[in-house]
């Protein structure tokens, strides 16, 4: 058994890392000004959930569909907005990455 990871396994993590800055990009620019994006902080918009806090009601990766067709739930005045197939699994994978435990 190897310590040092293979090409491959760099690979994976690259993509993942990279996948996770797009995602928070994305989350940045298109859902800061009502949610709270990170791991802490309160949202700006009273009825947006922390982003932080989305795996309490539904998996996160749930979401892939309503965001493909634009998504229009959340607040009442959460504006419409289409992504591709690459940003929604990266904003996803951002999300997934950022997910509080659980109490058990």
């Amino acid at each position: 058994m190897s310590v040092v990871p293979s090409a491959e396994e760099d690979g994976e993590e690259f993509a993942y890392d990279s996948k996770v800055k797009v995602g928070k990009l994305i989350a940045e620019t298109r859902c800061s000004t009502c949610h709270a994006i990170g791991p802490t902080g309160s949202s700006p918009h009273q009825d947006a959930k922390p982003f932080r806090q989305l795996s309490e009601n539904y998996p996160v990766r749930n979401l892939e569909e309503a965001l493909a067709e634009g998504i229009v739930v959340g607040h009442p005045d959460m504006p419409m907005f289409v992504l591709s197939p690459y940003e929604i699994d990266a904003l996803i994978t951002y999300l997934e990455s950022i997910q509080e435990p659980h109490p058990a």
